[in-house]
This record gives C-alpha cells, sequence and structure tokens, in this order.
C-alpha cells in the first residue's frame, strides 16, 4: 500500500467516527432543545439548550450558528405534521367531525408546546418556515370549513381565519390555568364547538368541571410567577 492510499485509509477510519459523534451531539442538541423551548419558549438561549444537553456552547455553535437555525430545523417537522394532519382531515367522510377534530388537534399541539405556539403567533424566528407553514394550512383549513358549511353543520359565518384564533386562545388558556387544571381548555373548546353549530337541538356535555374562585387564584398566582421567571 502506498503512503497515500495508507493515510487514505486512516483518515477515512478516523472520519467515521467523527461524524457519529458529530450526529449524536446534533440529535442531543435537537433533543434539548425541544425540552428546553417546549417548556420555556424561545426566550430560551443556547447557554440552556447546552447545560440541558449537557455539551459546552461551542458545539452548540458549531452545529447551529445561531438560535434561529436551531428554532427552524427544531419546529420543521412540527409544522409539517400540522399541514399533514389538516390535509388528512380534508379527506375525513364527515365534514363537521373533520373540523372539529382538526381543531382540537391543533389546540392540543400548541397547548402543550409553548415554543411552537410562540413560533406560530409571533414569527419571532424562522419566518420563512411559518410563511411557508400558513401558506399551505392557509387553503387546507379554508377547505375544511367549506366542506362544514356546505353539509349545513357549521354556521355560514364562520371563518377559515377562525380556526387559528379559537387555537391560540384555547392554547393561552392551557398556560394561564395549567398548573391547576391542565385540561380545561378542553371545556371551553367544547362551548366554543357548540357556538360553531348551524343549530342544535340541545348543549354538549361539558369535558371539565368549572375552575373554582380558589383554582382562579392558584392559577393566577401560578401565571405571574412563571411570567417573573421569564423575564
Amino acid at each position: 500500500m502506498t503512503a497515500r492510499a495508507d493515510q487514505a485509509v486512516g483518515d477515512c477510519r478516523g472520519e467515521r467516527p467523527l461524524r457519529r459523534d458529530a450526529e449524536r451531539n446534533r440529535q442531543r442538541i435537537l433533543h434539548a432543545a425541544a425540552e428546553v423551548f417546549t417548556q420555556r419558549g424561545l426566550d430560551a438561549t443556547l447557554d440552556d439548550v447546552a447545560r440541558q444537553a449537557g455539551v459546552g456552547i461551542g458545539t452548540v455553535y458549531r452545529r447551529f450558528p445561531d438560535k434561529e437555525t436551531l428554532v427552524a430545523e427544531l419546529f420543521q417537522d412540527r409544522i409539517d405534521a400540522m399541514v399533514a394532519v389538516a390535509e388528512d382531515a380534508c379527506m375525513a367522510p364527515d365534514p363537521w367531525l373533520a373540523l372539529v377534530s382538526f381543531l382540537e388537534y391543533d389546540a392540543a399541539t400548541l397547548a402543550g408546546d409553548l415554543g411552537l405556539r410562540q413560533l406560530m403567533m409571533f414569527a419571532t424566528y424562522g419566518r420563512d418556515r411559518v410563511a411557508y407553514a400558513r401558506e399551505q394550512m392557509r387553503p387546507v383549513v379554508a377547505r375544511l370549513v367549506e366542506r362544514a358549511q356546505a353539509a349545513g353543520t357549521l354556521r355560514p359565518d364562520f371563518s377559515a381565519t377562525d380556526v387559528p384564533l379559537i387555537a391560540f386562545l384555547l392554547a393561552s388558556v392551557a398556560e394561564y390555568a395549567g398548573p391547576v387544571q391542565p385540561d380545561i381548555w378542553r371545556r371551553y373548546l367544547a362551548l366554543i364547538v357548540d357556538g360553531m353549530r348551524a343549530s342544535r337541538d340541545g348543549v354538549s356535555e361539558l369535558p371539565v368541571a368549572a375552575l373554582t374562585p380558589e383554582e382562579i387564584e392558584r392559577s393566577m398566582r401560578a401565571h405571574g410567577e412563571r411570567s417573573t421567571t421569564r423575564r
């Protein structure tokens, strides 16, 4: 074997574990970022991600040059999943259930992920991806609404733009009262869904009890503490 060939083999032998280590670090960073941004929102820093991942900040910067790059990559799959669920809902046989199911999925997704909610509401990071998601979602959600209205089950003055705002509203309720009653948003989803119907003979059974005055107080205190912590 020539010296050049021997060096090439040596380089290859040394390169593979390096690539494996780099990919392991990348996945570790993405996993840590998912936990940090989901729980703390987009105010979290790359230093926070590095600590969660158990790596040095330099390792994070070698994989992701800035927070926007990390955020955009992290949430791409989640945004794509939302679009896919909306597209699948358009194929469901019952237009009313399709719309309500997607609205419930949308609200549950945003309620459980503070970072994604901030990303979709404010587009502070990943503007191109958020714009793409909205462009993909807009016609699909419009189709869900049109199908339900054509079936006579959805009130005619309901708009496709009501869907994301309702989801954000429910997610905000979940954030506010989450430490006291994590599922309280489902109560308000049921109330809103009743109001969306074109007509009804009765009212839906609410899946979650209303907060008591004491729970309202606890929610207010917890929300204030979280707001102070994030500053």
